[in-house]
């Protein structure tokens, strides 16, 4: 198994903004090779931002690795940039595989 995960800190009061982002955009995950699911997680929250958390879980690194060089990846993130002031910086990845 392997977990990609990005960690999003949104500035507060654009938490319902930026679930709907998530809610409304299509990943163009459904059908690729390898995937398993993805999930949007919320965390804590402080006066100048709230921590989410993506995550898609894959049957393999190279599973992953395949998808991040294919069409199906540009289309999921061809607007990414397009909400930059509900973020305090951008995104940061953080790679797991299964050791147990």
């Amino acid at each position: 198994m392997f977990l990609a995960m990005n960690r999003f800190k949104i500035v507060s009061g654009k938490e319902e903004v930026f679930e709907k982002i998530w809610r409304e955009r299509d990943s163009h995950l459904e059908g690729v090779d390898g995937f398993i699911e993805f999930n949007l997680l919320k965390g804590k929250s402080s006066e100048s931002f709230t921590f989410y958390a993506s995550h898609s879980v894959w049957k393999s690194k190279k599973h992953f690795e395949d998808w991040t060089k294919s069409e199906s990846f540009k289309l999921a993130h061809k607007n990414a940039g397009k909400h930059r002031d509900i973020y305090l910086g951008p995104p940061e990845l953080e790679i797991l595989e299964k050791v147990l």
